[in-house]
């Protein structure tokens, strides 16, 4: 299903915005699109939310956040190169400034892709009937299409290319609706990238930062060589427990802790690595709370937003009916914290890692005007912005082939196909592992399994460290042809702790290889703890 392109390509001064308001919806994005002033696709054109957004009467303002950036993020000041780039629209000026390579010497003249149509999203279907999307070196002055090989393979604004950042821009408003007025989106080279760049602009070293008490590896392994350690905070089947957040911060004491009290907060709300564990509506908006309590930021990192699985209902139960329709398909996911964030106080990372490649190094961020104009400030020196073939191949994608509806129904069908996946491996450790030393809650979202192991049960627990049989469990699966990873490793402060866990991923593994690879965590797990 081709959706509808109704904006031709003319300059507009960088300012100029969309006046409809009302939230916007899938089926409203074409009359946005044709009452929205045409866009400037060209060359470094200008890119901001601010262009493709509703403007959100009725919404306050987001806070003001000066208090929390550092000094870097403070100091940092707009590239000058770029700013020339809007002269570029001046009619019939010749340009000698830029440092922009002439697209003569791109080695490319076209690049076809195929990709599936809803609703044939297999690899076979999109064998059979996928459509070959083709982008030319002079698409849009022939008048073929809004992109094309002579803009993006050049260089762009920091904030992404207009193309790709008004779909992101609409799918975010869409999905989430921010409830304050000055939001805005701008892409990232993949959340990693952004987390790094967050670090920078808020932490000073010598910082505290909240997390999970397991938590994704590198978000804690970013923030170490900054000198920023981070504290734990308890968990429960369903993540981040509000009541520990708040009891961590209410009896922080400098003195003891040689540091002040943090106010940075970083979570993975949704298939949380790795422990699989999704927060509830009603968790978020007690974390929120806690956060305005003791005015912290939040740092919601969402790779597996998408990957919300229709509820586990167990062996030879039925399944749960998929959604029926885009709006019960919204209507399925956790709401954001992004969604209830009133203040401001959110920055949300998307990526396209999970739910499209993770090798197109693209995602972006949503976040108050303010913090998005000093993420991009940053990322001028650094990244610059998301490769030019990514941004092109996902608007080809996205925006010429898919549309929202499609887009939509793509991630309906990751949410069936996860499902399904998820079910092989909790059937197979139901059916496989001993329960007498094995315990789990089936995830609701994401790619991971957390696997509780009882240590206490091994017969050399009372002379032999939790992590010593850590690594024996981890040595001699591999021996009986299985890798897990060892829960330890993600920890976000580095004692170990008291329990054991196992992470495995149901992500790529065949149905068949998932249950064989249980069976063997199966029998390595008796041997070791002499069951049989």
């Amino acid at each position: 299903m081709a959706p509808p392109t109704a904006i031709d390509l003319q300059s507009v001064t960088d300012t100029q915005v969309a006046t409809i308001s009302g939230p916007l919806s899938v089926n409203g994005v074409f009359a946005r699109r044709n009452k929205a002033p045409r866009m400037d696709g060209g060359l470094v054109a200008a890119s901001s939310s601010e262009m493709f957004k509703g403007p959100g009467y009725g919404k306050p303002k987001a806070k003001r956040w000066d208090h929390r950036l550092n000094e870097e993020s403070k100091s940092r000041k707009p590239t000058a190169i770029k700013g020339v780039a809007k002269y570029l629209k001046n009619p019939g000026i010749i340009s000698l400034g830029g440092g922009l390579p002439s697209s003569e010497y791109f080695p490319f003249e076209c690049i076809d892709t195929k990709v599936p149509v809803p609703p044939g999203f297999s690899e076979d279907d999109t064998k059979e009937t996928g459509v070959v999307t083709s982008i030319g070196k002079h698409d849009i002055a022939e008048g073929k299409g809004l992109f094309d090989i002579h803009v993006a393979l050049n260089y762009s604004q920091a904030a992404g290319t207009p193309q790709l950042l008004r779909f992101i821009t609409e799918h975010t408003e869409i999905v989430h609706n921010p409830p304050y007025r000055d939001w805005q989106c701008c892409a990232t080279v993949g959340s990693t990238s952004a987390l790094d760049m967050a670090y920078r602009m808020f932490t000073t070293r010598g910082d505290y930062i909240l997390s999970e008490e397991y938590t994704f590896a590198t978000a804690v392994e970013t923030a170490a060589p900054m000198g920023v350690r981070v504290i734990g905070v308890q968990m429960d089947a369903q993540g981040m427990l509000a009541t520990s957040l708040n009891e961590i911060l209410s009896s922080w004491d400098e003195t003891s802790r040689g540091a002040k009290k943090p106010w940075l907060l970083y979570t993975v709300p949704t298939g949380g690595n790795p422990t699989g564990a999704t927060q509830s509506e009603q968790r978020r908006r007690d974390i929120y709370r806690v956060a305005q309590k003791h005015d912290l930021y939040i740092l919601e990192d969402e790779p597996y937003y998408f990957l919300q699985m229709q509820p586990y209902t167990g062996p030879n139960a039925p399944d749960v009916p998929p959604p029926a329709s885009h709006a019960e398909f919204l209507k399925s996911i956790v709401p954001s914290l992004l969604s209830m964030d009133v203040d401001g106080r959110v920055m949300r990372m998307d990526s396209f890692s999970k739910v499209i490649a993770p090798g197109a190094r693209v995602g972006w961020i949503t976040a108050p005007e303010q913090i998005v104009e000093r993420f991009i400030r940053h990322q001028e020196v650094s990244t610059q912005s998301p490769s030019g073939f990514s941004q092109m191949t996902l608007y080809k994608l996205l925006d010429e082939t898919w549309g929202h509806a499609g887009y939509l129904d793509w991630l309906i069908n990751l949410r069936l196909e996860y499902t399904k996946r998820r079910d092989v491996i909790c059937r197979a450790c139901e059916e496989f592992l001993p329960s007498q030393v094995a315990s789990w809650n089936p995830p609701a979202a994401g790619m991971f399994h957390w696997i509780k192991i009882n240590w206490r049960l091994h017969p050399e627990a009372s002379s032999v460290p939790m992590l010593d049989i850590e690594d024996e469990v981890f040595h001699v699966a591999i021996e009986r042809g299985v890798l897990c990873t060892k829960g330890s490793w993600f920890r976000a402060e580095a004692d170990g702790g008291t329990d054991m866990f196992l992470r495995t991923t149901f992500a790529s593994a065949s149905a068949d290889n998932i249950r064989e690879a249980i069976r063997r965590l199966g029998e390595a797990l008796r041997v070791i703890f002499r069951l049989e």
